[in-house]
């Protein structure tokens, strides 16, 4: 599986508790939230929860009125 090739690379866990601990944490927390996904329109699940502020930010209109001295 390259998903475990690609998170015990270099290490060599002492036992086998620490290696599924090691590939939970790689799985969990780096790369589920970032591998782009289908359902989701091609992104991210941290990209997708992201676009629609994203969106209202482009969106809101700023005022950039000049500011004129009294």
């Amino acid at each position: 599986m390259l998903v475990k090739t690609e998170c015990v690379r270099g290490r060599v866990p002492d036992t086998r508790a620490d290696a599924n601990l090691a590939l939970f944490e790689y799985i969990d927390g780096f790369y589920n939230p970032r591998r782009i996904e289908k359902r989701l329109g091609y992104l991210s699940p941290i990209e997708y929860e992201e676009k629609p502020y994203a969106n209202q930010a482009t969106t809101e209109q700023v005022n950039l009125k000049p500011v004129n001295p009294p």
